[in-house]
């Protein structure tokens, strides 16, 4: 019998290729700190510090000793506030026992996934996607159905496209609204739209990833499909979190909703990968769900600014336009007068890297001839950068 090499990875590993948003922030940091000047637009991560009661909350758990295991779901104060930003942010009313508090949104995608696909099951994701979710599905032996969207339909399914794409393996529909890498946001009569196909094919699951929901730029409220659509609810699990709305990516807090036998399925995987997530992140996330949410409005009105200054620099770039999104904080750029030049977009990126500016290749995100802005980052960076790729085009 013939041994692997020491070095053999799983068939699952091998399916997946590392993050390319990751990469491409991880190679900026070592340019700079090689003295080369980098600004980086390709992190989805506020640049704004986290608000005062919210440090001020970890630092009083730690001083209280609060360092122990807590239950693998989260404590039942954050999954009681969990519960209480899910009816007052998204109008979605759960009892605490629906929810689970995982390590960061990632986790909670990856344990809903992991839990409940099996070989030759189908995932539909609308593309442009975020990174992770087909190599999520991959790793979990299923399989990804792209549904292609564009800019002149707002980066949206339609109805009729969904309809099409379903099929007895499919197991899941993906949903990111606003979304990443794109902005797009699906409104109630969208979603609505999309029920009544849903409703036809009861064998599906839908993930409605909300974690950018307080970051909209449009007039009237969130809508998720678990709302806009409540007979649909026990079928749906809704994923949200503070990394973005209260600038506490590094605290690596997710929270989700869903039905009683998804929730505990996810706990159980949960309880042998990672256990609870951080007791300190957990008590300061408690206070983000609870404190003052006053702040929003403003970080809102400065990443509108930014969004704003943003389309405009860039559609003043021959050859270069992106539409005007509808929440989150990222722009897809579509760049394919310029393709002949560089034949890729991966090739694109690292001529505009040479330029200084660290972007993300549209095809990172199942797009093609472009890349991905994040505007997270001061308005004096943001503007230097829409200098530096202008030169690079020049």
């Amino acid at each position: 019998m013939t041994m692997p090499p020491i070095d053999h990875v799983s068939a699952a590993l091998a399916r997946i290729a590392p993050s390319r948003t990751t990469a491409m922030t991880d190679r900026a940091i070592a340019l700079r700190a090689a003295g080369h000047d980098i600004i980086s637009l390709s992190v989805g991560e506020p640049d704004f510090p986290t608000p005062d009661h919210v440090k001020a909350a970890a630092k009083a758990a730690l001083d209280a000793d609060d360092t122990r295991y807590t239950a693998v779901a989260g404590t039942e104060a954050l999954r009681a506030a969990a519960a209480l930003h899910f009816g007052r942010d998204l109008g979605l009313v759960v009892p605490p026992s629906q929810v689970i508090v995982t390590a960061g949104g990632k986790q909670a995608i990856f344990h809903a996934l992991a839990a409940t696909l099996d070989a030759g099951d189908e995932v539909l994701i609308p593309a442009p996607w975020w990174v992770s979710y087909p190599e999520i599905v991959r790793y979990a032996g299923a399989e990804v159905v792209a549904l292609p969207t564009t800019a002149a339909g707002g980066y949206r399914i339609t109805p009729a496209q969904l309809d099409a794409a379903i099929g007895p393996r499919t197991r899941w529909l993906l949903l990111n609204s606003p979304g990443n890498p794109t902005g797009a946001t699906y409104g109630a009569a969208d979603l609505a739209a999309l029920g009544d196909v849903l409703r036809r094919h009861r064998h599906v699951l839908v993930m409605s990833d909300d974690i950018y929901a307080p970051l909209r730029y449009v007039p009237g409220d969130h809508a998720t499909l678990a709302v806009v659509c409540p007979d649909l609810a026990p079928r749906v699990l809704t994923v949200s979190g503070v990394s973005k709305s209260h600038a506490m990516t590094g605290f690596r807090i997710g929270v989700a909703a869903g039905p009683d036998w998804l929730i505990r399925a996810m706990g159980k995987l949960q309880s042998h990968t990672s256990g609870n997530a951080c007791s300190i992140s957990q008590a300061a996330a408690v206070a983000a769900f609870t404190g003052p949410q006053d702040f929003l409005r403003d970080w809102c009105n400065r990443f509108r600014t930014r969004r704003d200054r943003v389309v405009a620099g860039i559609n003043a770039i021959s050859g270069l336009s992106t539409p005007v999104p509808d929440g989150a904080f990222y722009c897809m750029v579509d760049a394919t007068a310029h393709m002949a030049r560089f034949g890729d977009d991966e090739a694109l990126a690292l001529h505009l890297l040479d330029h200084g500016v660290a972007v993300v290749a549209a095809s990172a995100f199942g797009g093609r001839g472009g890349f991905r802005i994040s505007f997270a980052t001061d308005e004096d960076r943001m503007d230097r950068a829409i200098t530096r790729i202008a030169e690079a085009f020049g």
